[in-house]
C-alpha cells in the first residue's frame, strides 16, 4: 500500500517570512501509519518546493501511489481541493482522503467542489486514518465506510455522508510521530539559520475565543508527559540538528504543572535547543517568578495573544485580559531575557483610520521587541463569523490568509485597512532597525532580533511579506490589488439566505459540541496545583538593557 502525503503549495506571506515549517500533520499521521504497518509513505512538501500544479501531477505519474493525502487550513483549501482533484486525473483508482480543520467543519463545501475526494477525515487524524486506510488497504472501504468514525464522504445516493465523530485521543503519549520523513534541509529558521521542528506538546485550549476554533477542532486540551515530549525534542535535536522548535500548542503554559516539569527534563538534559511559544498574557504573570527559569530551559520567544488595542475588542473576543496586564506580560518577558512578540488583530466592522493610528500608538507605548498586525480573518466556523453575520460577503477562502481584508469596516475601504497596517509594520521596524535592536545588551536576544530583521528585509525585498506584491504606486498614489476571486462573492440575497441559498457553505458546527466530546476544562482540572519541588534551577533574573 504507497500512500504519498503531499503539502498544499500555499502562501500568503505570513508565518512562513521565518522560514520553512515542518507540516507536524506529516509526522504524527505517518507515524501512526508506519507504527499501522504500512510503512510505503512518501511525503510531498509542494509549498516548501512552491510546486506547481504540472509538477505535483508528475510526482504522483511517477509514484503511481495507491493512496494521497492532503491537509488544508481555510486559505490552503482549494490548493488542497486541486490535489484530490489531480490524483484522480492521474489515476481514478487512487483513494484521495482530505484531512485538516477546515475540511472538518466545511466538508459539504469540499465535497461538493471537489467529489473527487473520496474522504474527508475530521477532527484529529491519527487513529481515523488508521483505521480508513486499514480498509482501503483491505478493499472493504466502500462497504463499510459507514462504520468508520469521523469521516465524510458521497454516499451511493450523491448525498453528502459525515459519519460520528471519533473519540479523541485520550492519552497523547500513545503517539508514535515520524520525523524521518521529511528533507531537514528545507526547514530553516531564518533568524537562527538553523533547522526548525514545531512538535505538538498539548492539543486543544480550554478557552473558547470568538473568532478561534482550535478548542473545537481538538474537543479538549490533552497534554503529553513532559518526559515523553522530551525525548521527542531529544530525537530531533540529536539525530535530525534541530536548533530552534516552535510549540504547535494553542496555550502550552495552561497547566503549569506540566509546562514546569518539561522545562526541567529540557534542563536536566542539557540539549541546548532554544524555543518559542504562543502562549496567553494571564499565565505569564502567573509565572512571573518563573520566567528566568524558562528562559534557562531554553524559551527565548513568546508570542502573546494580546489581540486588540481596546478593552471593548478584548472583550468582544472573550480574550478575559486588559490592556494594563498586556503591557505588563511585554514587560516582564523583557526582564528576563526573552523576546516578547505582541499580536493585534485590525480590520473589524468598527475600524476606522483612527482605531488604527491608536493601535500604533499603543504598541508604540508597550514596546514589545515584535509586533504582529493581523487583519481579521473570519472563519466559517467560528462564533465571531455568525456573530458578523451578512457582512462576510467574501468567501474566496484562499485570501483568509491574516494578511488580506476580508471584512469590509463600516466607515473605510478594505484597501485602507491594509495600507494603515503596512504603515504601522514600516514606523516599527524602522524604529527598531535604528534605534531597538543594534543596541541590546543581552548578546543572544540582540542576535536573534538582528536575525528577525534579516527575514523581514529578505521577504520584503522579494515582496512575499504581507503579499506586498498587491501593492503598486500609480501617478504618487498607492493602489492596492486585494485579488478576489470575484465569483465566490455573495450576493446580499446570498449571505442571508445562506442555509436555502448555499447549504454547501454552511459549517456543520456539531462537531465541536458537548455531546461530540468537547468539555471546557475548567470544569475538570485544578489548574492552581502545583508541585513547588518539580523545580529544581531557579535561577535570578536578568535585566536586559537596550
Amino acid at each position: 500500500m504507497k500512500i504519498l502525503m503531499i503539502q498544499p503549495n500555499y502562501h500568503s506571506g505570513g508565518a512562513e517570512i521565518a522560514g520553512n515549517w515542518t507540516p507536524s500533520w506529516v509526522a504524527y499521521i505517518g507515524g501512526a501509519l508506519k507504527q499501522a504497518g504500512f510503512d510505503q509513505i512518501r511525503f510531498v512538501d509542494a509549498m516548501a518546493d512552491d510546486l506547481p500544479d504540472d509538477q505535483i501531477e508528475e510526482i504522483i505519474r511517477q509514484n503511481k501511489p495507491d493512496i494521497v493525502m492532503a491537509t488544508n487550513i481555510t486559505p490552503s483549501i482549494f490548493k488542497a481541493q486541486d490535489i484530490m482533484k489531480i490524483a484522480k486525473k492521474v489515476d481514478p483508482k487512487i483513494r484521495t482522503i482530505m484531512g485538516g480543520i477546515h475540511s472538518t467543519f466545511m466538508y459539504p463545501q469540499v465535497l461538493s467542489e471537489a467529489p473527487e475526494t473520496d474522504y474527508v477525515i475530521r477532527g484529529e487524524g491519527e487513529e481515523i486514518a488508521v483505521n480508513l486506510v486499514k480498509q482501503i488497504a483491505a478493499g472493504t472501504d466502500k462497504e463499510n465506510r459507514a462504520d468508520i468514525t469521523g469521516i465524510a464522504y458521497i454516499d451511493n445516493d450523491g448525498k453528502v455522508f459525515a459519519t460520528p465523530a471519533h473519540p479523541v485521543i485520550e492519552d497523547l503519549d500513545t503517539l508514535t510521530p515520524d520525523w524521518s520523513l521529511y528533507d531537514w534541509n528545507k526547514y530553516i529558521y531564518t533568524p537562527l539559520n538553523c533547522r526548525l521542528a514545531v512538535p505538538n506538546f498539548a492539543r486543544g485550549c480550554p478557552f473558547t475565543c470568538t473568532f478561534c476554533s482550535q478548542w473545537q477542532f481538538w474537543r479538549r486540551y490533552r497534554a503529553r508527559s513532559p518526559k515523553h515530549f522530551v525525548d521527542e525534542i531529544e530525537i530531533l535535536v540529536k539525530k535530525y540538528n534541530v536548533g530552534f522548535f516552535i510549540l504547535a500548542d494553542e496555550e502550552p503554559t495552561i497547566n503549569k504543572q506540566k509546562f514546569v516539569a518539561l522545562c526541567q527534563e529540557l534542563i536536566d538534559r542539557k540539549l541546548g535547543v532554544t524555543w518559542g511559544i504562543n502562549t496567553r498574557v494571564t499565565d505569564i504573570m502567573r509565572d512571573e517568578d518563573l520566567l528566568p527559569f524558562f528562559r534557562k530551559a531554553g524559551l527565548v520567544h513568546v508570542s502573546l495573544g494580546t489581540e486588540a488595542a481596546s478593552q471593548m475588542n478584548l472583550n468582544r473576543f472573550r480574550k478575559e485580559t486588559t490592556i494594563d496586564e498586556n503591557k505588563l506580560a511585554i514587560k516582564l518577558l523583557q526582564k528576563n531575557g526573552i523576546v516578547a512578540e505582541a499580536q493585534f488583530v485590525m480590520g473589524l466592522e468598527h475600524e476606522t483610520p483612527e482605531t488604527i493610528e491608536e493601535t500604533y500608538q499603543l504598541c508604540k507605548d508597550w514596546d514589545p521587541d515584535m509586533a504582529n498586525w493581523t487583519i481579521y480573518t473570519p472563519w466559517p466556523f467560528s462564533d465571531l463569523f455568525k456573530e458578523l453575520g451578512d457582512k462576510v460577503e467574501v468567501r474566496d477562502y484562499s485570501k483568509y490568509n491574516f494578511v488580506s481584508p476580508i471584512i469590509k469596516p463600516d466607515n473605510m475601504e478594505r484597501e485602507d485597512v491594509l495600507k494603515g497596517v503596512l504603515k504601522s509594520y514600516a514606523r516599527f521596524y524602522a524604529r527598531k532597525t535604528f534605534f531597538g535592536y543594534p543596541w541590546i545588551k543581552d548578546p543572544y536576544v540582540r542576535k536573534y532580533m538582528l536575525g528577525c530583521l534579516k527575514a523581514f528585509a529578505q521577504t520584503t525585498i522579494t515582496k512575499r511579506f504581507y503579499d506586498i506584491d498587491r501593492v503598486k504606486t500609480k501617478n504618487r498614489k498607492i493602489e492596492i490589488d486585494l485579488g478576489f476571486d470575484k465569483s465566490r462573492i455573495l450576493t446580499q440575497d446570498e449571505v442571508k439566505n445562506l442555509k436555502e441559498l448555499r447549504p454547501e457553505m454552511v459549517a456543520d458546527m456539531s462537531f465541536g459540541l458537548k455531546e461530540a466530546g468537547y468539555q471546557r476544562e475548567h470544569d475538570e482540572h485544578d489548574w492552581d496545583a502545583f508541585d513547588e519541588t518539580t523545580i529544581k534551577d531557579r535561577t535570578s533574573s536578568t535585566v536586559r538593557n537596550c
